[in-house]
């Protein structure tokens, strides 16, 4: 049965500021995020969107995984990298199906029944020590699988339990300023455990592990693809430096998964299925998992998205084949809502695209928000195709809040640009994103007007 927002998380609103007090030692979450209203009011100078806070699943990645990861990147004659969202996620999504299948003993759907194993309570266990791990499991011991992106502990779902968030924040040059990055700490309470799925298809392997890719190369969330395709790839040049899995190279073929206004991602998984792989990374978007994981899992292959955060996919009849490990967005937006609580703000307007992600992700935001007595005076689910967003920019203004959340991908450059001509950018008020628009490319589409 799938439990409600509020009974496996309400109480985050109450213990966030807690955790983030606790994590000061931690690698993950080294700063306090807790904020008053006076440092947290919007720039008064600057560019337009400076000041504007979102959330996203990040740690603070060590700066030796970033150069490891953009030397292996720009090696094959792309640019650097600049942002890295979802970049350690990815890499530990292949490390993670790597390990699964040395347990198992098989490239096949037997392999997921060791993908949450290999998560938690056993041998501490990470990239650096890789060898150490394999040796573990081939003496019949159990492995804990520690990643860049965090401890990567799943829950019988296959979703994670626990969960390190960036806010991040513009600055004057309408670009994040990595110096203002605050980590955070999430984790769901005890009532949120699940027992573990079981997979409901078999199918056999042939000893060689494929991998494909079901990543955005185009649409709405192409700014994601190449930090997402840039960790995906190295943990598997990682995997075949290190002597690859079940004795033998892994295998890797690219694919992009577009967006929900097309049939891309299913072109693309069509031929991945059709090529044999055992497992495909992605997508990035959770409506567009959405319109793929019954074919997916149906074929016995696991799915795995390093970034799919929608709360629908945590009860979904996967037949125990679809994993991932960002975070649902029941922890996103409480995290949030604490962020907008901290910052003083007494009422809220909610701006999210229709799909999936955009509105769980709202509901859990005006859950949480509601709960700590911040009056949420709106809440409006807008068509992310729309050519103007005038007037659901105009039913803003009118009800003049503190604080305005942005629930969206890339039209978000937009729907800023129309808050700013109307008044209301980040100079004026409040503004917060998350991860579907927090990133260097919301402030280059911007300053481009797109």
């Amino acid at each position: 049965m799938k439990k409600t927002t509020t009974q496996r998380f309400g109480a985050l609103v109450v213990g966030l500021s807690l955790l983030a007090a606790a994590c000061g030692g931690s690698d993950a979450a080294t700063e306090d995020t807790t904020a008053t209203a006076e440092t947290a009011a919007p720039a008064a100078a600057g560019g337009e969107l400076a000041g504007m806070k979102g959330t996203t699943p990040l740690v603070e990645l060590t700066q030796e995984f970033k150069d490891a990861v953009n030397a292996f990147w720009t090696g094959k004659g792309n640019e650097a990298l600049v942002d890295f969202n979802y970049t350690a996620e990815s890499f530990d999504a292949v490390m993670l199906i790597a390990l699964a299948a040395e347990a198992a003993g098989t490239d096949g759907s037997g392999l997921a029944d060791q993908l949450v194993a290999v998560s938690k309570d056993g041998t501490k266990c990470t990239a650096a020590t890789w060898a150490d791990c394999i040796a573990t499991i081939k003496a019949k011991g159990d492995v804990d699988y520690d990643g860049f992106s965090g401890p990567n502990t799943l829950n019988g779902n296959g979703e994670p339990l626990e969960a390190s968030y960036g806010i991040l924040q513009f600055g004057a040059d309408n670009r994040l300023d990595d110096t203002l990055t605050t980590y955070q700490l999430a984790n769901a309470p005890a009532s949120a455990v699940l027992p573990l799925s079981k997979t409901g298809v078999a199918r056999k392997g042939n000893g060689v592990l494929k991998i494909g890719g079901l990543l955005p190369e185009t649409g709405n969330l192409a700014f994601l693809g190449a930090p997402m395709i840039a960790g995906v790839e190295y943990a598997i040049d990682y995997l075949n430096k290190a002597g690859g899995v079940l004795g033998k190279p892994v295998e890797y073929s690219a694919g992009d998964s577009g967006d929900t206004s097309t049939d891309t991602a299913s072109v693309t998984v069509d031929r991945l299925l059709a090529e044999g792989a055992d497992a495909i990374i992605g997508a990035a978007s959770s409506g567009v998992s959405l319109t793929v994981i019954d074919k997916i899992t149906a074929a016995g292959v696991i799915q795995f998205s390093p970034a799919n955060t929608s709360p629908k996919l945590t009860s979904y009849a996967d037949n125990g084949l679809f994993f991932r490990n960002a975070p649902p967005d029941d922890l996103q937006g409480a995290v949030l809502a604490e962020v907008i609580v901290a910052d003083g703000a007494q009422s809220v307007y909610i701006l999210a695209l229709d799909d999936a992600y955009g509105t769980g992700l709202a509901t859990v935001v005006e859950e949480v928000l509601t709960a700590a007595g911040v009056k949420v005076l709106g809440k409006k689910i807008y068509d992310p195709k729309a050519t103007t967003f005038d007037a659901e920019v105009g039913e803003v203004v009118a009800a003049n809040p503190d604080a305005i959340v942005l629930i969206t991908f890339d039209e978000g450059s937009r729907i800023l640009r129309t808050m700013v001509e109307n008044g209301i950018g980040p100079k004026a008020k409040k503004v917060y994103g998350v991860d579907g628009n927090i990133g260097n490319a919301l402030g280059e589409n911007f300053d481009a007007g797109k």
